[in-house]
């Protein structure tokens, strides 16, 4: 499996007798799982292949029936998985697009370039997404949000933030 996997939720619980297996998944307006493709479920260091039949939204997360899991007790030893596809099965994206899982790992800093911390992933939240940033003493929330990203820039491995102030004194 040469191909980069990209996480896309974890799965939470069973749903039903049937099989159904529930994910939650990172952004939950997420378009790249659709029916009738390949998806991988990885547990306790063990990454496995599974086609995806069918999924249904449910109370903000998604329902999944796999192939082969026809009994809630044959879904229950997958609860806990990270689920992930393959990275070229993605959609491609238009000029200054970029899914979240490519800005993890962004050095980030402020206008006056004094360094903030990392990018070490995405929050999605009802009220807006969240850049969740580990420093050197703290983890800060900064909200995803043109007014405060400024630049993002791939190349450098840098993501610029114009905070309010006071947002990076926040505890």
């Amino acid at each position: 499996m040469s191909d980069r996997l990209v996480p896309l939720g974890e799965i939470v619980a069973t749903h039903g007798i049937n099989g159904w297996l529930k994910l939650k998944p990172y952004n939950p307006q997420t378009t790249a799982l659709s029916a009738n493709e390949n998806i991988f479920l990885e547990k306790g260091g063990t990454c496995s292949p599974h086609w995806l039949e069918e999924t249904k939204p449910h109370k903000g997360q998604l329902l999944l029936r796999l192939r082969g899991i026809g009994g809630i007790n044959e879904a229950e030893q997958w609860v806990g998985s990270l689920l992930s596809v393959a990275e070229a099965g993605l959609q491609p994206l238009g000029p200054g697009e970029y899914y979240y899982y490519q800005a993890v790992g962004l050095d980030v800093y402020d206008t006056q370039g004094q360094w903030v911390g990392i990018l070490t992933r995405i929050w999605s939240k009802e009220g807006g997404d969240l850049c969740v940033v580990t420093g050197p003493r703290k983890e800060y929330l900064i909200p995803a949000v043109k007014e405060i990203i400024e630049k993002i820039d791939f190349s450098s491995g840098k993501m610029i933030i114009n905070p309010p102030a006071g947002l990076l004194e926040l505890d």
